[in-house]
């Protein structure tokens, strides 16, 4: 089953205020669009948002 992260979620992982958490979800939900995928306003996909945002040192995709 999908995973999705809304506002609250995306503020706490990157301590953020609340509108550049939806600033970031509509961000990463125009470029899922772009590629073809039905979104859900106001939350985004965790697996598309971390592959975006959280990277190890070595660039590697952190896994939480």
């Amino acid at each position: 089953m999908m995973s999705f992260l809304n506002c609250k979620d995306v503020q706490k992982i990157l301590n953020v205020k609340q509108a550049t958490a939806y600033e970031v979800i509509r961000k990463l939900n125009a470029q899922l669009t772009k590629q073809g995928y039905q979104v859900v306003r106001g939350r985004v996909d965790k697996s598309y948002f971390e592959k975006s945002y959280l990277y190890s040192d070595s660039r590697e995709k952190v896994t939480s």
